[in-house]
């Protein structure tokens, strides 16, 4: 019916429903009262019976304005709202039975029912409603002869079917605005919950780009200082060492040799230290591949140590990838530092190897070698000593490895895989 199909409606037409169901029932009486009126004639009413629907009309209308005062502090089922029902139904059942027009007013109980009576009571009142109804479909009560009372029954049933079918059909769109509700509760828990997610990963992406920003500025701090130390503070190293000779020589022209040497190691440090604050490749490097320039590093560091050297090639040399060159050029130059100043070795060698898919760095003196246990004691010098130059080959996806014993003399070796200049 009708008033099963409102309960399932949009909640948007709650205010024009309110409106329905304050006036709806005058409205209603009205239209039953000048129907039973302009009819009265045809369906036999006596004078005694007009007189009767006048005076239920009356008392219709004064239960309709008492509703529309109390009804309002009570929108729900609740006990008063039966009362009136049934009350209503009463008079719609007996106007109807005076005049079957008089079933307009008597269909509000189609309307109202879910709002009036509890859930239990809710198929009592749409029968009874139907059994008013009926009795007016089929001209009125009581049905005169049994053809007009099997068809009440039929009418009857047609009319029960019918509340069942519209039940059913109201029961489904409840349902369906009950999930249409829960699916937009959870769709806005989960939009709020992404919002959240969205301000966290923001917070994150700003978190990260902080670290990252502080991480990028740490290592640029330590590529500085690994190469202020590869660079200028070596070539002081050297610098010192052949200005000490100078004042312990009574040979001119030897120290005339050495003041010359000093002045080379400075220019050659100057030019290092620019280099290094433009991140460029060694000096070096500038005019040479890595094997020259290897070679001339240990034949300059020979003759400024007095300690014999040799740099030996092996396999088929290529051009490397630029940070592979100087990262090698580093660590041999680092390594020939810590010969002279701590090994007292009379001989050194280094050897440049290009194998398959590595190339190795080895680098070897016969000094008194030391305890590999006293490794991080020994080799710190500065903070950039092994752990430099293990850094500087694990940057390049490298290895770093060292063999020493006490009177033995020590062995390094660097090893990266090959990665040629075009790569």
């Amino acid at each position: 019916m009708p008033g099963i199909a409102i309960r399932g409606a949009d909640t948007a037409l709650e205010p024009r429903r309110a409106m329905f169901h304050r006036w709806g029932p005058y409205g209603l009486l009205a239209i039953g009262t000048l129907a039973s009126v302009v009819s009265a004639g045809a369906v036999g009413m006596t004078p005694g019976e007009e007189y009767t629907a006048a005076a239920l009309v009356l008392a219709s209308l004064a239960l309709q304005m008492a509703w529309g005062t109390a009804g309002r502090s009570r929108p729900g089922p609740s006990t008063a709202g039966a009362v009136y029902y049934v009350l209503r139904w009463v008079l719609g059942f007996v106007l109807s039975w005076l005049n079957p027009f008089f079933a307009f007013y008597a269909v509000t109980g189609y309307y109202d029912v879910s709002r009036l009576l509890r859930p239990r009571l809710v198929k009592a009142g749409l029968f009874a409603t139907a059994v008013t109804m009926s009795g007016s479909q089929v001209g009125g009560m009581p049905p005169h002869g049994p053809v007009l009372w099997l068809g009440f029954g039929l009418v009857l049933g047609a009319n029960i079917a019918l509340l069942a079918v519209f039940s059913h059909l109201a029961a489904q769109d409840d349902e369906r605005a009950r999930v249409q509700t829960t699916t937009i509760a959870e769709l806005e828990r989960t939009n709020t919950a992404l919002q959240q997610a969205l301000d966290e990963n923001a917070a994150l992406h700003t978190q990260l780009l902080l670290q990252a920003r502080e991480a990028g500025v740490a290592d640029e701090r330590r590529r500085l200082a690994a190469e202020i130390h590869d660079t200028i503070a070596q070539g002081l190293i050297g610098i010192i060492a052949q200005l000490q000779i100078v004042a312990s020589t009574p040979d001119r022209a030897a120290a005339a040799r050495r003041l010359d040497s000093a002045v080379g190691l400075a220019r050659h440090s100057l030019g290092e230290a620019r280099r290094s604050v433009q991140s460029l490749a060694p000096v070096a490097l500038a005019d040479d591949s890595l094997p020259e320039a290897l070679r001339k590093t240990v034949a300059e560091w020979s003759e400024r140590t007095g300690v014999r050297a040799e740099f030996t090639l092996t396999g088929t040399a290529e051009q490397l990838h630029d940070e592979v060159s100087a990262t090698f050029l580093r660590i041999a130059q680092e390594a020939l530092s810590n010969t002279s100043r701590h090994a007292a070795a009379a001989r050194a060698g280094v050897t440049l190897s290009f194998m398959v898919d590595e190339v190795v760095l080895d680098i070897r003196d016969d000094g008194h070698g030391f305890d590999a246990r006293t490794l991080p004691d020994r080799t710190r010098t500065g903070g950039f000593g092994l752990d430099g130059m293990r850094a500087r080959a694990e940057r390049i996806a490298g290895t770093l490895t060292v063999e020493s014993e006490p009177g033995h003399g020590t062995a390094l070796s660097a090893r990266v895989p090959l990665v040629r200049h075009d790569t």
